[in-house]
């Protein structure tokens, strides 16, 4: 992939122009990234005024450029070269197609959409107006992930025979987004495993680089539940008397935060638009963020795991679990010649042959959450997107609408899975669409 700082773009005389719709954590991020490689952010909708009016003002955009509703941006003319659409989950496919069908190349926040209805309809406007649509995937864009992918694709360690991936979510981020936050009921926004983890099926298959042919899965809501809730607890942690031992108390959880710029933006301002200590106390008397983790606001599984059979017969089973510390992905690919061990930073390989091994530091800086931009893989992706806005190369991209499609649906496999007990066979699942 280019390193090179995004090229102006054909037909234009300037930089890339983007357009924003959804100015939360993931939309202002990656706003701040373009504008940092020379992109320029001139539109912005979102119905919160003090989210869009902070973006507006980080970005010197023009007031008639500030919009309180999508709709109402993509019926203007054509702002900007692109889009980064960073709604809700549920409320994906609306701005996608509209965008599509102004002629907007496309950033989206993962997941595509909730249902694969809905990602399909996103997939075919974006084929039907002949733009290009990127799905945040930024899991590909590591310097971990690089690393990784060149042994096993070299053929070092051999066949791939069977992977071991966990994703640490982190009792408190958890906490935070799946019990507390926007994704705490899947009918208001997606299953766990979608929001969180569809980064990681689908780093699953750019590893092993194989078609899936059956998916199964276990999981279940084991601790957030109100038959947990400690007994003498209160609704609020801020007026609870057993606060002081409980690992979930808000105000031990966000406070630490303060003062630090990096976790301000993220989870805080999440919290409350101006992170301080007396705005931070307000909202955890008043809003959400300081409700109980047990008194039943959510409904998304707390832990899942989910295996995965290959064409070839290599199998993959990952793990995605909220009781952990919030840390990078950790890996294991058991190969026919050889092995390989990865933390996120660093990569171990054993050779068979020779019985010896080396280490590899793959580390690409930052940490492991949004609020470091994944270790590096956010600025990856969007100079990858520029740079194929900008010369329109989509070579530079790592995975296409239909990729993204195709990873989503072994998500969507191991939900039915999930739910249902089942097995399931993904060419079935394949037939059953084509039928309808």
């Amino acid at each position: 992939m280019s390193h090179e700082p995004p090229a102006q773009h054909q037909g234009a005389a300037g930089p890339v122009t983007l357009a924003v719709l959804g100015a939360g954590s993931r939309g202002t991020g990656y706003a701040r990234i373009a504008q940092a490689q020379g992109a320029r952010v001139v539109a912005v909708a979102d119905p919160d005024p003090v989210a869009r009016q902070r973006l507006a003002a980080d970005h010197g955009i023009a007031a008639e450029h500030v919009y309180e509703d999508w709709r109402a941006l993509l019926a203007q003319e054509r702002l900007a070269d692109a889009v980064v659409v960073a709604t809700p989950d549920r409320d994906h496919v609306g701005p996608v197609v509209a965008a599509a069908g102004r002629g907007y190349d496309i950033l989206l926040e993962k997941p595509m959409a909730p249902t694969e209805t809905d990602a399909r309809l996103i997939v075919e406007a974006a084929e039907r107006s002949g733009v290009l649509l990127t799905v945040c995937h930024v899991l590909r864009y590591t310097t971990y992930t690089r690393a990784i992918k060149e042994i096993v694709d070299s053929g070092e360690i051999g066949t791939i025979a069977s992977i071991e991936h966990l994703e640490p979510i982190g009792w408190w981020h958890f906490a935070h987004s799946y019990v507390r936050g926007n994704w705490a009921r899947e009918a208001e926004s997606s299953s766990m495993l979608l929001a969180k983890s569809s980064h990681d099926l689908d780093w699953l298959s750019h590893i092993v680089a194989q078609p899936v042919r059956r998916v199964s899965s276990f999981g279940s809501l084991l601790e957030f539940r109100p038959e947990n809730k400690p007994a003498g607890a209160g609704s609020r942690c801020v007026s609870c008397p057993v606060e002081p031992t409980c690992a979930y108390s808000a105000p031990r959880i966000y406070h630490r935060f303060l003062g630090d710029p990096v976790h301000e933006r993220w989870p805080l301002q999440v919290v409350t638009a101006e992170p301080s200590r007396e705005n931070l106390d307000e909202a955890l008397e008043s809003g959400r963020f300081g409700r109980c983790v047990y008194d039943g606001q959510n409904d998304v599984v707390d832990h899942q795991v989910v295996s995965i059979e290959y064409a070839s017969g290599a199998t993959a089973s990952f793990t995605v679990v909220a009781f952990t510390e919030l840390a990078f992905r950790r890996t294991k690919i058991f190969g026919t010649r050889g092995y390989l061990e990865g933390d996120g930073q660093t990569i171990t390989v054993h050779d068979f042959l020779t019985d010896t091994g080396r280490v590899i530091d793959a580390s690409g800086g930052g940490g492991a959450s949004a609020a470091d931009g994944h270790g590096g893989a956010d600025e990856e992706l969007v100079r990858a997107f520029l740079h194929a806005v900008a010369r329109d190369d989509d070579t530079v991209v790592l995975s296409s609408a239909r990729t993204s499609l195709d990873t989503h649906r072994i998500v969507w496999a191991a939900e039915r899975s999930r739910r249902d007990g089942v097995v399931i066979e993904m060419a079935d699942e394949a037939h059953a669409w084509a039928a309808l």
